[in-house]
């Protein structure tokens, strides 16, 4: 996937963030979906969130993935400035436990949408799930790899406990 272009982004405020959006990667990964990763933060690197939301439809990016801790205002100033899809991700804080991000990003005002998943590395795990359902709208092969998937982590329940 090194040499496809990516159709999805996914963007933290943190160096730190990585911990937690890895997963979102790892789900990308599963399913062969290319994506980039950047640090952007809408509080230190205004002027690179503002580039980076504005230039990601033209440089061919369908879904926006943005995890953000504390006040958390990366995916919702991601999303006034792109027409893309943005998934927020909240990350787990020490303060709070998520509870701050996620407030944040699920309180977004009428107009400026943004799907918030759940705190965490689920949250992370199902965004880029969730950006592979959006593409697997228009792509045929991508929806089967998705079905698969599905029918492996059902096939992989147990009847019955050991």
């Amino acid at each position: 996937m090194a040499d496809e272009a990516p159709l999805v982004g996914i963007i933290m405020g943190s160096q730190s963030d990585w911990e937690t959006m890895r997963h979102a990667a790892e789900s990308l990964d599963a399913l062969g979906v290319a994506y980039e990763t950047r640090i952007v933060s809408a509080h230190r690197t205004p002027d690179r969130l503002s580039a980076y939301a504005k230039q990601a439809a033209g440089r061919g990016l369908k879904v926006i993935i943005a995890g953000a801790g504390g006040a958390a205002h990366l995916p919702g100033m991601t999303a006034s400035m792109t027409r893309l899809p943005v998934l927020g991700v909240p990350v787990e804080s020490k303060a709070l436990s998520g509870m701050d991000s996620l407030l944040s990003i699920v309180q977004m005002p009428a107009g400026i949408p943004v799907g918030t998943l759940a705190i965490g590395k689920a949250g992370a795990a199902n965004a880029g799930l969730m950006a592979a359902a959006i593409l697997a709208t228009a792509d045929d092969a991508l929806a089967e790899r998705l079905e698969a998937w599905r029918r492996r982590q059902t096939d992989g329940i147990a009847d019955r406990p050991e």
